[in-house]
């Protein structure tokens, strides 16, 4: 099925569901992206001479595009690196995603019981609409451009009741949308550090989601 977007109608099915609605982050929850990111950043090294370090880039992906290019490029730059970023990714990093461990069986779980999947990224609206579209994802709604509690915003207008993440700003999210803060320790933060930083519920990875949910909806 076709997903939704935030400002589009709905595409496909669109009668009303009984069951959960659960929102979902895309990058290292739903989408590995690493490989493709990493693609993006050495292009712009290459391009500049900027010596950037993939694997640091990597190894904090989460905030919005601009914070972690200025790291690396002065503020007067960003602007242009961030729109050169955007030109390149869907060639590039597009192909170099995958789907991650699990994701597939916890989506699936999410329909089983008649349930709507919302994904809300940090990614721009356009390529969180392109990565969903070529990995394939059963969702209903697709929403990018937010991060941390500005995701809630999202969140509360779909009405979702739990939303899955790996970062500690996913927490922020769900915090911001009164909905269940499920944190997946499958990118930078590990389950220790989810959990101290308040996360209702931490899984090791998306493989462990449809034995929570199913408990989540029988409480």
């Amino acid at each position: 099925m076709s997903p939704e977007t935030s400002g589009g109608s709905p595409a496909g099915d669109v009668r009303a569901r009984s069951g959960p609605v659960v929102g979902f982050d895309l990058d290292l929850t739903l989408a590995d992206t690493r490989a493709g990111i990493s693609a993006v950043y050495a292009a712009l090294a290459a391009e500049t001479g900027v010596p950037i370090d993939v694997d640091v880039v990597v190894g904090r992906l989460g905030p919005p595009l601009e914070v972690e290019l200025a790291h690396w490029f002065p503020a007067a730059e960003v602007p242009a690196m961030a729109d050169r970023y955007r030109a390149i990714y869907p060639e590039v990093a597009v192909p170099a995603t995958d789907v991650m461990p699990g994701a597939a069986a916890a989506l699936d779980a999410v329909r089983a019981l008649d349930g709507r999947v919302v994904v809300v990224s940090g990614k721009n609206q356009a390529d969180t609409e392109r990565t969903v579209r070529f990995l394939g994802l059963p969702v209903d709604a697709v929403v990018g451009g937010l991060f941390g509690a500005a995701k809630g915003v999202a969140l509360r207008e779909h009405g979702a009741g739990a939303y899955i993440g790996d970062h500690t700003g996913d927490v922020d999210a769900a915090r911001a949308a009164a909905a269940v803060a499920v944190g997946v320790a499958t990118g930078p933060f590990d389950a220790a550090a989810l959990a101290a930083y308040g996360a209702d519920v931490v899984l090791p990875d998306l493989h462990a989601f449809p034995d929570w949910l199913a408990g989540f909806v029988t409480r």
